[in-house]
């Protein structure tokens, strides 16, 4: 607690009266993790369980949310199964390498995701990506725990509402992510089980639905452009996040291992269950048990409709569905509390764990209030938050690889809290902005679609392709001017 309030600057006696000793001592003994920001020593960077890097994105994304992004190509899109398989297929090989990429820096240098995003967004311009990110988290929070809570709901034989499913789905991932990185880590390592046995009754159940679906349309550039960019929104905006659960691994690791670890930990669930969700969606024309069920409680209802047959087993397959969401919510409010420790230096003082509670705080109402406009919501979101997050960690990969020469040794480590001794972060931050310019042009959202998108058939949304390129382009020459202007840091 000493050296995290050391930078900012509070007296003794105010230090005092935020430490409350006796309760933290407590909480720390039952394995309660209270480090925010402050970075993880050398000689603390000892877990040799470099698998963990798997086991916490294959759990985080064996969820109902993945199953109903699939969905989104055929029903809003005019995507066939073979197109919205192949667009969920290659988007993500793509996509997933780069929050893959960004995981590896967690052993090397033992600090969260966005303090590292400090050496080239600076400490003050962070600002921006950390309150996009947090807006980001909080909207895939609240779509999980929607999807949760009307899962919960269509198994229950009206007994239980969807404002109640939120709130267990809610409660629970306030407890998880309390506990912080040792008991999410284990909780991770056997989540996925449940939910993949599910996943294969499911499809033992539904294949003869599933197994021959009609003629699509032929694919239009626009349609996939579109989805392509909705799948890379749902990936990519990890990246704010990936060496928060990396950072007290052992540093002599190889970069290579933490990456394969972290790729086919993403992109195997990712994958499957998305295409999953694009077969169902498409066979529920063919079962109107499926399509009344949908209709009636979402994806959620999808799902109970397809486990019904297996009876008192089926629901007890589909309440499991519908916990399995907090694999995902639970890490996410973890890495909501780092963030906002960044965004808010001075709650740095603050011990991690008290921001749960602000993030449960936001999480539920907001999720009660969206339950009834959730795929439009959904749709939407995945769209947008794709767009700055390809602007983020352009930014970010150029500066590592390009001016820090892809080597730790170059730089200070001592430098993470002290804004003279960091990049300025303004060529990052104007060369996101600048993106924009020609990035709103390439949009293509329920309310806007640019000019350029609405050049390709279709409509086609190449947004998080231009803000990545854009961005990149111009940072090296605006960091290569900050360098000649106050040198190297």
């Amino acid at each position: 607690m000493d050296d995290k309030a050391m930078h900012i600057g509070w007296k003794e006696e105010q230090i005092e009266e935020v430490k409350q000793r006796g309760f933290l001592s407590r909480l720390l003994l039952h394995g309660v993790e209270s480090r925010g920001t402050l970075p993880v020593a050398l000689e603390d960077r000892t877990d040799p369980q470099f698998s963990k890097a798997f086991f916490i994105w294959l759990s985080a994304n064996s969820n109902i949310l993945s199953f109903s992004a699939g969905t989104l190509g055929p029903l809003f899109y005019g995507l066939g199964l073979r197109d919205s398989s192949l667009v969920i297929l290659f988007f993500n090989l793509l996509c997933t390498a780069i929050p893959a990429y960004l995981g590896t820096f967690g052993p090397k240098m033992g600090m969260r995701q966005m303090v590292h995003a400090r050496y080239t967004w600076g400490y003050w311009p962070i600002a921006v990506p950390c309150i996009l990110s947090l807006a980001s988290m909080m909207g895939f929070n609240i779509l999980s725990a929607i999807l949760g809570g009307q899962t919960l709901a269509s198994v229950s034989d009206g007994n239980i509402s969807w404002t109640v499913g939120i709130v267990i789905i809610s409660v629970l991932t306030l407890v998880l992510s309390f506990c912080g990185y040792k008991v999410l880590h284990y909780y991770e390592r056997y989540a996925w089980i449940p939910v993949w046995i599910v996943y294969l009754v499911v499809i033992g159940i539904g294949a003869k639905s599933i197994s021959a679906p009609p003629p699509a349309e032929p694919a239009t550039a626009g349609g996939v452009l579109t989805f392509g960019a909705t799948i890379a929104g749902f990936v990519i905006t990890f990246c704010s996040m990936m060496s928060d659960y990396t950072a007290y691994m052992r540093p002599e690791v190889s970069r290579w291992k933490v990456f394969w670890y972290t790729y086919i930990g993403l992109l195997l669930p990712i994958v499957i269950i998305q295409i999953l969700g694009a077969a169902f969606i498409i066979g529920m024309g063919n079962v109107p048990e499926w399509q009344d069920a949908y209709n009636e409680n979402s994806v959620g209802g999808l799902l109970e409709a397809v486990l019904r047959p297996a009876g008192n087993f089926g629901k007890f397959l589909t309440v499991l569905l519908a916990l399995s969401v907090t694999a995902n919510t639970a890490p996410t409010i973890y890495s909501f509390c780092l963030i906002f420790q960044v965004f808010i230096p001075p709650a740095a003082l603050v011990p991690r764990y008290v921001f749960s509670i602000l993030g449960f705080a936001i999480m539920l109402p907001l999720a009660i209030v969206g339950a009834h406009s959730f795929y439009e919501t959904l749709s939407n979101f995945l769209g947008l938050i794709g767009y700055w997050a390809a602007a983020f960690c352009a930014a970010i990969m150029t500066e590592h690889i390009v001016f820090r020469r892809n080597n730790f040794a170059n730089y200070d480590a001592t430098a993470w809290n002290k804004p003279s001794r960091l990049p300025s972060g303004i060529p990052a931050l104007a060369a996101g902005v600048l993106s924009f310019g020609l990035v709103i042009p390439c949009m293509n959202e329920v309310w806007f679609v640019g000019p350029i998108a609405a050049a390709i058939p279709g409509y086609g949304d190449i947004g998080f392709e231009v803000a990545f390129f854009i961005t990149l382009i111009l940072y090296l020459p605006f960091r290569y001017l900050e360098i000649r202007w106050r040198g190297f840091s």
